[in-house]
């Protein structure tokens, strides 16, 4: 639920996708925090420009941490893409490969991204002026978010 990256992991995400890498990710439509939810939308204009497809769930906050790839392998745990459950936190996932769960975790992903609302350009273009300023000056202070 909490995009807050690094330069790195901006940079890994923006290249994957400009290399062909399909790169979709669910952010909550309904925020817990407000200082987390206006970083992590300070990342949409650089993210969705180099082909990242992003996501917001509509029904409210989603706090699941999943990553899935190509239906053969899934992470699932406690880590979000900031620099404190990386770097600090020492936060864990579970690796499955190769098992028959990975099934109801794509179809739940499938049924989540009809729940969700795509952001565009033009979606960040939208934004209050404010909102995208302060999600800038929060990433000085990302670390600590």
């Amino acid at each position: 639920p909490y995009l807050i990256l690094d330069n790195e992991m901006e940079t890994a995400l923006k290249f994957a996708a400009q290399r062909g890498v399909d790169v979709k990710l669910i952010l909550p439509g309904i925020p817990d925090k407000k200082a987390a939810y206006a970083l992590a939308k300070s990342h949409y204009q650089y993210l969705t420009a180099a082909g990242v497809k992003l996501y917001e769930y509509t029904p409210g906050f989603v706090h699941s941490k999943v990553v899935e790839a190509d239906g053969n392998i899934a992470a699932v745990g406690t880590i979000n893409l900031d620099f404190r459950s990386l770097y600090l936190h020492y936060e864990c996932a579970c690796l499955i490969f190769e098992n028959d769960v990975l099934k109801d975790i794509t179809e739940d992903f499938h049924r989540t991204f009809a729940d969700s609302h795509r952001i565009t350009m033009s979606d960040y273009k939208k934004m209050n002026l404010m909102k995208r300023f302060a999600g800038r000056v929060l990433r000085v202070f990302a670390p600590q978010v």
